[in-house]
């Protein structure tokens, strides 16, 4: 009985140890699983690769060349041959002081030379018209060449022509639409007086401005079709005398219901359109179109207007040597208050930025 129990006792204590051993062993295992923590100390270099093997050459036995023609061997040129080379032209070197600006900031310092075209035109006959009235505005008659003297820069000039009969003009009539419609219907009632001013070798050409140009008929002959015209003008409403109206019954939007208009298709307009009188364009446009007319004719625009100018796209400059360059000239004829002599004066003073109230003086 002791020797049995004395067995198994060594037996368990195997078994123990076995199992011990086994559960180091799978600790040792998981532990070396277990990456270790980056370290501070910079790693050794790795070992540096194997060199890439090197391409073994195909010692493979020839193919048989007997029926291979031999490649001729070509001889190199002569020098003796070749023509010498012409020697390279000298040319200008660029100026070492170069300067550069960035793209659109290039300025004028008054070196470089001016872009703008040039026309020379060899003149040796200028024509001057001449208009004489007394102090009430009405002509003079009866005056000739002696009557008349030309000078240029102080120096007076010999006079080879002079003449009193008319030209066949050549007219561009502007009527200004933006004026108060109570000073355009007084235009209106002498549109007969300005088709009379015509004889019928004149050509006359009808323009309108406000806010922008029109040209209401081409140039043609001072006659009916001119009057047809001018017959249309008189229909033709002004501007209001009194305060924009922007509401109401009157207003654009016509009558309304309870604030809504009773033509859903009407306009909604709150605010009052703002205005603008292009006389500078309507004189450019008028120009332009008179200088293509024939050369024999005496260009001329005429202006009915109260001289106001607000927003035109050309300058008053621009105008002008349109007008000097084509000998085009201006007469223009101011109305409603402009006409008068004291507000007239007042009415040239300009305002920044609020336009000019007269021009037709300038």
């Amino acid at each position: 009985m002791n020797v049995r129990k004395w067995r198994q006792g060594i037996w368990f204590l195997v078994l123990a140890c076995a199992v011990a051993l086994a559960q180091q062993q799978q600790g040792q295992k998981k532990q070396e699983d277990i990456p270790d923590a980056p370290s501070a100390v910079k790693p050794d270099e790795p070992p540096p690769l194997p060199a890439a093997p090197v391409p073994v050459p195909d010692e493979s036995p020839a193919q048989p060349t007997e029926n291979v023609p031999p490649i001729p061997k070509i001889a190199p040129p002569r020098t003796d041959d070749i023509p010498p080379s012409e020697p390279e032209p000298d040319y200008p070197k660029p100026p070492i002081n170069i300067k550069t600006v960035p793209e659109g900031g290039a300025t004028n310092d008054g070196s470089a030379q001016n872009l703008d075209p040039v026309f020379r035109v060899n003149v040796n006959q200028v024509i001057i018209p001449v208009r004489v009235t007394d102090d009430s505005g009405r002509m003079t008659p009866g005056l000739v060449a002696k009557d008349f003297q030309v000078f240029e820069n102080g120096v007076q000039q010999k006079m080879n022509f002079f003449t009193s009969d008319p030209f066949a003009l050549s007219v561009a009539v502007i009527i200004d639409l933006g004026m108060p419609d109570s000073a355009l219907q007084k235009v209106n009632r002498t549109f007969a007086s300005l088709q009379g001013a015509f004889s019928q070798f004149d050509e006359v050409g009808v323009y309108t401005y406000s806010s922008a140009v029109g040209e209401v008929s081409d140039f043609g002959s001072a006659g009916r079709k001119l009057g047809a015209v001018l017959d249309d003008l008189k229909t033709v409403r002004g501007h209001n005398d009194g305060v924009p109206v922007t509401g109401g019954p009157l207003g654009p939007q016509g009558p309304t219901i309870n604030g809504v208009p009773a033509d859903p298709s009407a306009p909604m307009v709150r605010n009052p359109p703002k205005e603008s009188f292009v006389l500078n364009d309507a004189v450019l446009k008028a120009a332009f179109d008179l200088s293509k007319r024939d050369k024999s004719r005496r260009k001329i625009i005429f202006i009915i207007s109260d001289g106001r100018e607000y927003r035109s796209r050309a300058s008053y400059r621009d105008v002008l040597r349109v007008l000097l360059t084509n000998n085009i000239m201006v007469y223009g004829i101011g109305t409603g208050s402009n006409a008068l002599p004291g507000v007239g004066t007042v009415s040239r003073l300009h305002i920044p930025l609020m336009g000019y109230s007269n021009i037709l003086p300038k």
